[in-house]
């Protein structure tokens, strides 16, 4: 059986890959699990998304992994997810600097729980040295906070007498939001058939590709990625122009 691997031309690789995590819950419930059974069966679905990833030579992948609406979910499900979310950081360190990732994290991370942020931490500076593939995990992360937070950092720049307005520009507001040192994503990938973007990274996708799968985040493999990939290769990227 052919694999979409073999059609990826490696010398034109995306160089940065976002992906919306979607369909946990709908993968556990048609299954007759609640939803934690699918958040933790989709640990294994980043893990090998981002093995591959590595494998293939891109340079970034960011997962959307916890949005700040994802805070108003029942309580018994954030703690469950915060404590999935600790359990893998620590667990998967080794891994990611056997496989030479670095792990980044971006998002209002001061909300999160100081185990989980502590160990968050940790994780990022022991991988900090590693060169090859950078992990971004988008935590506690809208785009229209990170977009108003930008906005309130740029306008106290300028009262402060450090710019002036007429210095505003997309250099500049790019330069105050959380993804100031990585690249906008070349293609975004979202599971499980939902066609929005979900507040996710709305500055930085303004002429990102756009790929949508009907397969569930859990359900997701390395196959589902080189289809991704292939698919972006054919299309003709203008950038507006």
């Amino acid at each position: 059986m052919s694999s979409f691997k073999e059609k990826i031309d490696t010398t034109r690789l995306p160089k940065h890959i976002a992906i919306i995590m979607d369909g946990n819950g709908r993968w556990a419930k048609e299954r007759g699990y609640d939803r934690i059974f699918g958040h933790q069966n989709g640990v294994t679905s980043v893990r090998e998304t981002t093995e591959t990833a590595a494998e293939l030579g891109i340079e970034y992948l960011t997962l959307y992994a916890f949005s700040t609406e994802n805070w108003s979910r029942p309580q018994a499900e954030v703690d469950a997810l915060m404590e999935l979310l600790i359990d893998t950081i620590e667990k998967e360190t080794p891994t990611l600097t056997k496989n030479n990732v670095r792990l980044m994290a971006i998002g209002d991370l001061s909300r999160l729980p100081n185990n989980a942020g502590e160990k968050l931490q940790r994780c990022i500076a022991q991988t900090s040295q590693n060169t090859g593939l950078a992990l971004v995990l988008a935590l506690s992360y809208s785009s229209r906070w990170e977009i108003t937070n930008a906005i309130k950092n740029i306008c106290k720049e300028v009262i402060d007498g450090k710019c002036n307005i007429e210095d505003i520009n997309d250099d500049l507001i790019s330069s105050h939001l959380t993804t100031k040192s990585i690249p906008d994503p070349d293609l975004l990938i979202r599971t499980s058939g939902e066609i929005r973007i979900s507040n996710f990274l709305l500055w930085q996708i303004a002429y990102t590709e756009l790929y949508f799968t009907e397969t569930h985040w859990p359900a997701f493999r390395k196959e589902n990625l080189y289809q991704a990939i292939s698919e972006f290769q054919q299309r003709d990227r203008r950038f507006g122009k």
